[in-house]
């Protein structure tokens, strides 16, 4: 009887022969298959971890922009604040001005027209020592009628003023 499997020579052979050409063909096949699979797996690899890098790295900058930006923000109030309350004095400062220059400018209009009363009064005066003169004359030539010169006439009106006195014509 002969039996499926028998374990001959030839066999064995055959097995051993097919053996070396699966080990001659996996060898042959991992230099032309699997090492550039490896190589392009570790490619891959090392790109994506490159990549993983480069987003913590950007990650950690977007971070750091971040609390910057967010500084910032937190000095704009204190910097608005500061630019409010700089404006605020100059504007007091200015109205501070404005008053003063108000105020200097009214003092001047009251000197000018203080001046220009006291040279009104002067002037009210001088007309009223004139017009004075010219009544005393008259009341003197009617007195005297024609004794008197112009020098006496001139000399007793004089001495007229100068006894009513000045307050007299001022008021």
């Amino acid at each position: 009887m002969e039996r499926l499997f028998s374990l001959d020579a030839q066999l064995l052979f055959d097995a051993i022969l097919l053996a070396i050409a699966v080990l001659v063909m996996f060898t042959f096949l991992s230099y032309l298959l699997f090492n550039p699979v490896r190589d392009f797996l570790k490619k891959r690899q090392n790109r994506i971890q490159s990549d993983i890098d480069t987003a913590a790295k950007d990650k950690e900058e977007a971070r750091k922009l971040r609390e910057d930006y967010e500084a910032r923000i937190r000095n704009i109030n204190a910097e608005a604040e500061e630019i409010l309350s700089a404006a605020r004095k100059k504007a007091l400062q200015n109205e501070a001005k404005i008053l003063d220059d108000a105020r200097e400018e009214a003092a001047r209009i009251l000197a000018r027209a203080n001046a220009q009363v006291e040279l009104e009064k002067k002037a009210a005066v001088d007309d009223m020592k004139k017009e004075m003169i010219s009544i005393a004359s008259l009341m003197a030539e009617k007195v005297v009628a024609g004794a008197v010169t112009p020098q006496i006439q001139e000399t007793l009106l004089e001495d007229t003023l100068r006894e009513i006195g000045e307050d007299t014509w001022l008021s």
